[in-house]
């Protein structure tokens, strides 16, 4: 299947270290991270798990949970945290999902359906599996971003890809580029001028299409 902003993602149950989750019910009423990687034990990805590890902070300050996913099982999953731990300086409450079956790595269009796990698989049989995808309270999917396997993610980005989400979406706005929370905000033009200086005041008219305003707390 393709999975396509603003689809609902599945509604699959998968193993994870943690035991075994829904991920609707996992998510509930939270915004959530899902973040897929083709390898445990792999140098870039223990990096960048290491990060999200750090984040725990910021993920929690959002509403927002995070969740790993590995086509490898449960108890290399468990060993690795120690690794993740290493590296990052921190606990690694997430769970990883043990991908072992491709079942998440298909249904989120990573793999293609006939896609299989050779024996003596390395991270390349699997490479597309490094993914971000930011997932709304509604289970649609917001956002996503597929990286190589030689470039680590950047959290920042997520984070701030994160925020832009939930202030466009809870204020009626879009974000422009580089945007960051406290900067100036887009008025979508689907609204009026009228509407725009009733709804957010006053405005700044850079071309016919492109206002500029500053969100009121």
């Amino acid at each position: 299947m393709s999975l396509r902003l603003n689809d609902t993602i599945p509604d699959l149950t998968v193993e994870t270290d943690q035991g075994s989750i829904s991920l609707h019910d996992w998510i509930g009423d939270n915004w959530a991270i899902l973040f897929s990687h083709p390898k445990d034990f792999t140098p870039v990805c223990t990096t960048e798990f290491g990060a999200v590890a750090q984040l725990a902070d910021e993920w929690e300050k959002r509403g927002t949970k995070v969740i790993g996913v590995s086509v490898d099982g449960v108890e290399d999953h468990k060993k690795w945290k120690d690794d993740i731990e290493t590296v990052g300086g921190a606990k690694a409450n997430f769970p990883i999902i043990a991908d072992i079956d491709l079942v998440v790595s298909k249904a989120f269009d990573m793999l293609p359906a006939d896609a299989y796990l050779p024996d003596g698989r390395t991270p390349a049989d699997s490479q597309t599996v490094r993914s971000v995808f930011i997932i709304g309270p509604d289970k649609q999917l917001k956002l996503s971003m597929t990286y190589p396997m030689t470039v680590g993610r950047n959290f920042a980005e997520v984070l701030r890809a994160l925020d832009g989400l939930q202030t466009s979406i809870s204020r009626g706005v879009a974000t422009p580029v580089n945007w960051n929370v406290g900067d100036d905000v887009v008025i979508p033009a689907t609204v009026s001028d009228e509407d725009a200086k009733a709804k957010f005041g006053e405005f700044i008219k850079v071309l016919p299409y492109l206002r500029m305003t500053k969100l009121k707390d």
